[in-house]
This record gives C-alpha cells, sequence and structure tokens, in this order.
C-alpha cells in the first residue's frame, strides 16, 4: 500500500503534507517539498504526488497537466536536479516506516 507524502493542485491552489506519516522530517525538507510540488504546479497546471511504494521507493504521480509533454520533461528534470534528496528520503523512509 502507497503511502502519499506530499501533494498540490494547481485547480485549487492547494499543498498538502501528511504531518501524520512523515511529521517527523526536518522542517528544511518540509519547506523543499512544498517548493518543488508547488513549482511545478504553477508550471505545469493539473495536481501532483510524491507517494513512497511498500518496498520503499518514490514515485511521482501526476494528474491532468496542462501540457503532458511538457509535465514529462518537467518530471524527469526534478528527478534529476533532486537525485540526491529523493534518495535521502527513501533511505528515510526505510529507515523509518511504521
Amino acid at each position: 500500500m502507497e503511502k502519499v507524502l506530499c501533494g498540490a493542485n494547481a485547480t485549487n491552489m492547494k499543498y498538502y503534507f501528511n504531518e501524520e506519516e512523515f511529521g517527523i522530517l526536518p522542517q528544511a525538507v518540509k519547506d523543499e517539498l512544498k517548493v518543488l510540488l508547488v513549482k511545478y504546479t504553477s508550471d505545469i497546471g493539473g495536481a501532483i504526488t510524491l507517494q513512497f511504494s511498500d518496498s520503499g521507493r518514490l514515485a511521482i504521480t501526476t494528474y491532468d497537466p496542462i501540457d503532458d509533454i511538457g509535465a514529462e520533461l518537467k518530471i524527469k528534470k526534478m528527478q534529476q536536479d533532486n537525485e540526491e534528496f529523493f534518495s535521502q528520503l527513501e533511505e528515510f523512509y526505510k529507515a523509518f516506516k511504521k
């Protein structure tokens, strides 16, 4: 069962962080996640979530982007630019998952 870490939605201009499951993350990490997701939705539209799979892999899911090709390119760039950050999040999840 996947656990949602956070998400953002351009339509209703909302950001969600799963405080119940991941509240122990440092505030700087929470802030960085918010910046990444809100920037994505402001650039591409639609919605985006980050969630952990049962094996601890971080997955990015997008919904209804205005530009499908642009969304795909933006996700790939986000993954490349934040490879170490995302890897550290996966390590955190594997160490602390409930």
